[in-house]
């Protein structure tokens, strides 16, 4: 088990952020990926009962948005108001993404705050006035080592493109201030010594590792070519790196020289979830600044990999990015926030394939999961005019099911909730819900339904209340990754209070059983997940 880091302070909230996203265009699936994952890790920790706190939000400074505004033919600040609000925070809502702030980088409670960071920095002697000259990657908005680019082909032949966007670079010249990071090196790598699981998964902490061996360089944070941004306190003429200006949120959010008390309470984040391709930005700039400035550094920066689709890291400038609701429209918003965390391991790259989520809603979540549901319902309906029985013909198949949950909640609360290992926590879930499928295949109430005996009604009663008993804990424990679904199964089952009482559904009862009463009015009410047809036009 990894260590949640600061979290665990007395009074501290658990502290989530996902990055703060470029409004140069609309969200696509690969956002949407990193932050239902941070949903679905704050609502599991909310379910344990603890105080959390879950920030995301919008990167709308640098060039890259400027040019997007220019080629619009509008101000920047109108265009990433209208992004935001048309866009942005109305997805944030479809997909049920229960953020506890939503920060804009434009927002006065942010700019202010990161020219009193910065201006600090300066006071300290840790920025210098110094010139540059490199290879610039708009789209991530980030100055290249000579040997990160490759070579062009066709149109770009004989041009040094970014690996990531696969665009020429631009050669930049300008007179900047600069952050001292070369003198953070064996500092960040003590830290992460002390420290293993500050940076997950293995394969990124390696590659941050590796990195500041070799050196670091230091970091020109400002710019003096544009003036979109935060302008640099003791000089107008430039404007605080976008990185910088970014990275900041998560400090400026929480409450940094403005309100000490709240700080104190959720500062630093326990969770950074990142995507890879930004991970030295949090995994070795961020720390180093928070060093600098004497703050606190964050428990960990957790990567996830790239979605990729025909091969490509989903992106806009690769013609890749799928609009979430292409998806919801036709699956349903539950079964896309399970399947983006059930199909692919956290921290590696994985394909998105329409085929592949269409074959396993089918499998697991039609006919294991909601085919469960239903059969339950109907039998107590059928057999019981829809009351949920008293189990008093127990056995050793209901003593296994009973140890089973047990071992499912301990399992997914571990690889959810501490490992951050969404993938095999899930999947604990859903083998324990074909093992109840089993047990009733196994058990035949059907078959035990004929015999009018008082022995026969109580064990028909046993196997019933055994399998709704298991739903409702399923419910329980499929709630921060499917909240709409699990509130229906929850209602259908007759159980109180309601699911989205949290405080008094935390995720050790899920495991406690008998925690349904019998006499509950079950209820077969809408199918969680119909089968669908093809999607239209396929």
């Amino acid at each position: 088990m990894v260590s949640t880091g600061s979290g665990n302070q007395r009074g501290k909230a658990f502290y989530v952020s996902t990055p703060i996203y470029y409004v140069n265009d609309a969200p696509h699936l690969g956002h949407a990926y990193t932050t239902v994952a941070g949903d679905v890790l704050t609502r599991w920790h909310r379910q344990r009962g603890e105080q959390v706190w879950f920030l995301t939000g919008t990167d709308e400074h640098g060039q890259k948005v400027l040019r997007t505004a220019e080629a619009k033919g509008v101000a920047p600040q109108d265009w990433c108001d209208k992004l935001v609000e048309e866009a942005w925070k109305p997805l944030w809502r479809h997909l049920e993404i229960a953020h506890d702030d939503f920060i804009r980088t434009t927002e006065k409670r942010h700019t202010d705050r990161v020219r009193e960071f910065v201006q600090d920095l300066y006071d300290k002697g840790e920025i210098y006035k110094g010139g540059y000259e490199g290879p610039y990657c708009v789209g991530c908005e980030e100055y290249k080592l000579p040997g990160e680019l490759i070579a062009g082909t066709g149109e770009y032949a004989g041009k040094q493109l970014c690996p990531i966007h696969k665009r020429p670079v631009e050669i930049l010249k300008e007179e900047n201030y600069f952050f001292r990071l070369s003198e953070y090196g064996d500092k960040l790598l003590a830290h992460y010594a002390a420290n293993p699981g500050f940076i997950q998964p293995e394969s990124a902490r390696n590659e941050v590792v590796n990195f500041v061996r070799q050196g670091l360089q230091d970091l020109s944070i400002s710019r003096s070519t544009f003036d979109w941004g935060v302008p640099i306190p003791w000089d107008d003429k430039h404007v605080i790196y976008v990185w910088v200006d970014a990275l900041l949120n998560y400090a400026t959010a929480a409450g940094y020289n403005q309100d000490q008390e709240k700080f104190e309470t959720r500062f630093p984040a326990d969770v950074h979830l990142i995507g890879k391709d930004i991970l030295r930005f949090h995994a070795v700039i961020w720390p180093a600044l928070l060093m600098a400035n004497g703050l606190r550094l964050p428990g960990r920066v957790v990567a996830n990999g790239w979605l990729l689709v025909g091969g490509e890291k989903m992106s806009k400038s690769n013609l890749t990015g799928i609009s979430p609701r292409d998806i919801t429209s036709h699956f349903g918003v539950d079964a896309f926030r399970w399947y983006l965390l059930r199909a692919i391991a956290y921290g590696q790259d994985g394909s998105f394939s329409w085929e592949d989520l269409a074959a396993r809603y089918t499998s697991e979540l039609a006919n294991d999961y909601g085919n469960l549901a239903s059969r339950v319902a109907a039998m107590v309906g059928r057999y019981f005019d829809g009351v949920l029985p008293e189990s008093s013909a127990d056995g050793d198949a209901e003593r296994a099911i009973r140890d089973s949950l047990a071992r499912t909640v301990a399992e997914a609360d571990r690889k959810i909730g501490d490992d951050v290992e969404f993938q095999t926590g899930i999947q604990a879930i859903f083998d324990f819900i074909k093992q109840v499928n089993g047990y009733i295949s196994e058990q035949e109430p059907w078959k035990v339904a004929k015999d009018d005996s008082p022995q026969g009604r109580a064990r028909l009663a046993t196997i019933l209340y055994t399998a709704a008993e298991s739903l409702r804990a399923v419910a329980v424990l499929l709630n921060p990754i499917m909240p709409a679904s699990s509130q229906r199964l929850w209602e259908s089952l007759g159980a109180q209070p309601s699911l989205g009482a949290l405080a008094d559904q935390r995720l050790q009862d899920a495991g406690e059983w008998g925690r349904l009463p019998a006499g509950a009015t079950i209820t077969k009410g809408a199918i969680l997940f119909p089968r669908l047809e093809d999607k239209p036009g396929a």
